[in-house]
């Protein structure tokens, strides 16, 4: 790994904020991909557990995930709960590049995503097999049966199930393809709150670089406190359940506990059963953690960590969590975005914002009667914010 020296913590001339903590080591290799840096484990602890589904109890250690990941693999490139990371896994080991879709997503939605990725193969359920059916896509079907899916699309496109597509397909049929760290590996959308979702690019040093960053205190503090579990209700579809928890743990051998969707008792049966150690929640998840009437129900003891994000919660709710679960760090990641406070300013009627290279313009719009200048704005912002996160300032925000 290449190892870069860390500049001097705090502001910098340049006005950039850097941490106290040592530079994240990075892969040097400009050869290596995603699914190498995941599969490395399957040497290092091939016996151990990599992926459990919840549900079912259906479990993989490294050793079978490397297996399954490479068969899977070859059995899609001889089409010239877990199911859904096997397929991504194995897309990019072909070299290929996976876009995720939101299953709530209208057909038109659908379309619109699957003409924009220019997406070739479609991987997914019964559910969400009619959405697809104009689209005359060869289809990969997870669960269901194959007679009653292939009614469901369009005569001239194919349907194939997961199980068929397996069998018979040998790992020691895969012939790794020359991917870099450059190339694309995924191409994940945004939202789209008002308009069309955009894709963006995501490439192999991507994940890998993020994925170092993400587990580096686990490095700092090695492997005192025991083997980490993930829990990952969170769906596959968004970058947090698809990278932040699948990828970057698993690559760093750590268990991941998934689950379809989220209902707050089989989050709590889950975590007594497998003994999570870490949960990352949604802010909704945390407010129902701190009113938690049933504590006594599960054994949640093997919770170390519970961590929040996406919006910005109230002390009293982080403390009662942390109350709640008295042996766990309770930490909250805090949103960078600054609109909201913005807008709360009675002489601001609007925010537009510009495309401007890497580093994005806002301007905020006056209301006709305004006599507000810049320096109004920003002593507007300075009070109610920490420094590192004033106008003008936070350049390098990842």
């Amino acid at each position: 790994m290449a190892t870069t020296a860390a500049p001097a913590a705090g502001y910098g001339e340049d006005g950039v904020y850097r941490s106290p903590r040592p530079a994240v080591r990075i892969e040097s290799d400009p050869g290596l991909s995603l699914t190498d840096l995941l599969l490395r484990r399957a040497d290092a602890c091939p016996s151990a557990l990599a992926l459990t589904d919840a549900a079912t109890g259906q479990a993989l250690t490294f050793s079978a995930l490397l297996s399954a990941v490479l068969s899977t693999a070859v059995a899609l490139a001889s089409r010239a709960g877990v199911r859904r990371r096997l397929c991504f896994f194995a897309v990019t080991a072909l070299g290929a590049v996976a876009t995720t879709a939101n299953p709530l997503y209208t057909p038109r939605e659908i379309a619109n995503q699957v003409t924009d990725a220019r997406a070739k193969l479609a991987i997914t359920v019964s559910e969400v097999l009619p959405k697809i059916a104009a689209l005359r896509l060869p289809a990969i079907l997870l669960d269901g049966d194959a007679a009653r899916a292939g009614a469901s699309v369009h005569p001239g496109a194919s349907v194939t199930l997961y199980s068929d597509l397996i069998a018979g397909a040998q790992e020691t049929e895969y012939r790794r393809p020359p991917t870099k760290q450059s190339d694309t590996a995924a191409l994940l959308y945004s939202s789209g709150t008002t308009e069309a979702s955009k894709g963006v690019v995501l490439t192999h040093r991507n994940f890998i670089s993020a994925a170092a960053m993400l587990t580096a205190d686990q490095d700092a503090e090695g492997e005192a406190a025991g083997p980490n579990v993930f829990l990952c209700y969170l769906p596959m579809f968004h970058i947090f359940g698809l990278f932040a928890i699948t990828f970057a743990q698993v690559q760093r051998g750590n268990a991941v506990v998934v689950m379809p969707r989220f209902h707050m008792d089989a989050v709590m049966a889950a975590v007594e059963r497998h003994r999570v150690t870490h949960l990352f929640c949604v802010p909704p998840v945390m407010i129902a953690l701190a009113k938690l009437g049933w504590a006594g129900k599960h054994d949640l003891s093997s919770l170390r960590f519970i961590g929040t994000g996406a919006a910005p919660l109230g002390k009293d709710v982080m403390e009662v969590v942390a109350r709640n679960f008295p042996e766990a760090v309770v930490a909250q990641i805090a949103p960078a975005e600054l609109e909201g406070l913005l807008l709360s300013h009675p002489e601001f009627w609007m925010l537009l914002l510009f495309q401007a290279g890497e580093v994005p313009i806002a301007y905020v719009v006056r209301s006709p009667v305004s006599s507000l200048t810049e320096v109004d704005v920003q002593k507007f912002i300075e009070n109610q914010v920490s420094p590192y996160r004033n106008l003008g300032i936070n350049h390098g925000h990842f």
